[in-house]
This record gives structure tokens, sequence and C-alpha cells, in this order.
């Protein structure tokens, strides 16, 4: 090959290699590694032949129950790997992932024998965070999740999962008391009108900050920063198959939500990387 045109093709790919970390675009060394517990949500069904398999809250579960949809929205804006970790976090299996989520922390109606967040294990994913790592906390009202333990892990950040109920909807009637509207909150980009149900409200203190509150003030989604990282606090494991996958009234746009939070978490993780 002719050395003018071969020195043209490598100052091409060293500009395009620049402006994919100037303008986000993944690169097999900027893509961000998601990581999707499945140790404090751990919830198991048997299926027809009498096998039994977790469920709820998966990145392979393309039912209602799972977060198939919402791993697509990671996909699309860059991420690189999705993963699930059985396991209680430590330095070692936090390593290499730039987000981690940890979704709806199993009650005794959950699972029989739930593993609770406790002190060590909120220490190290802290440390975790504090280092560069993106949280998301994803709650749920008292009755369907333990979060008395789970605010062990919150409360470093500066944030509560309280013990009461908020964008109560009482069946398909009422959707619009579970109906948000999103201006003003620096989460959201695409989605308008979105739809959380059942949630527990969130208290923020120190560095944390309401990003979305209902009709009555309270909080529904926050945000805290921590040392290097960042964390974003949702009072409902909100963004499953069953609210995202268009089923929904059409005013509604969780699909897009999870676009915007995959978005978020992304570009926050994108920063720690390039500092």
């Amino acid at each position: 090959m002719n050395k003018n045109i071969m020195k043209k093709i490598l100052i091409n790919a060293k500009a395009i290699a620049v402006a994919a970390v100037l303008f986000g675009a993944s690169t097999a060394t900027n893509a961000q590694q998601v990581l999707l517990d499945n140790h404090y949500n751990r919830e198991t069904k048997k299926t027809k032949d009498g096998k039994e398999i977790n469920y709820h809250y998966l990145w392979d579960d393309k039912e209602d129950t799972g977060f198939s949809i919402f791993g697509d929205a990671f996909k699309r804006n860059g991420a690189k790997t999705l993963s699930v970790l059985a396991e209680a976090p430590t330095k070692a299996n936090l390593k290499n992932a730039d987000i981690y989520i940890i979704v709806d922390p199993d009650n005794t109606v959950d699972s029989p024998k739930p593993n609770y967040m406790d002190e060590k294990e909120a220490k190290e994913i802290a440390k975790w965070v504090r280092g560069g790592g993106v949280l998301l906390l994803m709650g749920n009202d008292e009755a369907n999740a333990d979060l008395k333990h789970f605010n062990i892990l919150a409360k470093k950040f500066g944030l509560t999962f309280n013990s009461d109920l908020i964008l109560h909807v009482k069946d398909d009637d009422h959707f619009d008391d579970g109906g948000l509207y999103t201006e003003g909150s620096s989460l959201f980009n695409k989605a308008k009108y979105i739809y959380i149900k059942n949630a527990a409200s969130i208290a923020t203190e120190r560095t944390a900050m309401s990003l979305l509150k209902d009709k009555a003030g309270k909080t529904a989604i926050a945000s805290a920063k921590y040392g290097k990282g960042m964390v974003l606090a949702v009072g409902d494991p909100w963004l499953y198959n069953e609210y995202t996958n268009g089923r929904l009234p059409k005013r509604f746009e969780n699909d897009k939500a999870a676009d915007d939070v995959a978005r978020w978490l992304i570009e926050n993780s994108r920063i720690k990387k390039r500092n």
C-alpha cells in the first residue's frame, strides 16, 4: 500500500478514536460493564417440569418480571457487558464493574432465607462507589422489600428509603395516580411523563439531592455524589418489562425512561473513566 495512503488512514483512525472519547461513543476501552445483583434479590419459581429457576429483575428474563428491555437500553447506549452477581459483593467481584444495580432486596415474603445487607458488605460497596463506581439502588414499598437492611447501605450516601407508600395506584382506572411529569429533572432527556406505582419515598441529606418528587412533594428519585462515584436511588423497581413493554397507556413513557436512566448511569461512569 502507498505510504501516503497508509499515513492518511492512520491519521483518520486516530481522529475517530479521539472523537469517540470526546463525544461519548463506545469503544472497547470506554464501554461500561454493568453488574446486576442476584444475591440480595434472589427470587425463584418452579417451571412446568418442576425445575426451580431464578427470576425477577434479571437480564435474560423476557417475561413481564424481567429486565431484558432495561438491558437493551444499556446496550443501545454503549454498555459492553451485562453481568449478574449471585454472591455478596466484595472488592474482587466488584473490581471490573462500572455500574452496579441492586433492586428490590428480598424480605421473608420473597424468600424463606433472605440475604440481608450488612455493615461489612455495605462498606465494600461504599468503597467501590468512592473509587468511581456508579450505583443504582431500586427499592420498593416496605411490604414488598427489605428496606431496614437496605438502608444500612443507602444511608452511607445520605439516602433513606422510607416506610411509607407514595404514588399509590388502586386499580387500572387510576393509572395517573402513579404519573410523574419529569420536566426540570436532570435525569430525563426523552421521557416527559412516567409511571411509578406504589413506591417508597426517599429522604435525602448531606450530598444527596432529590431529582423527582410526587405531587405531595415527596422524593421518588434521588441522587448522591460520593467520592469519585455517583448513586441513583428510586423508590420502586419500575423499569422492569411489565412497565416498559409499551402496554401501559400511551401517555406514559417508561420505555424512554429506561433509555434515559441507562444513559445517565453510563455518562456518569464515563466521567469517572476520563478522570
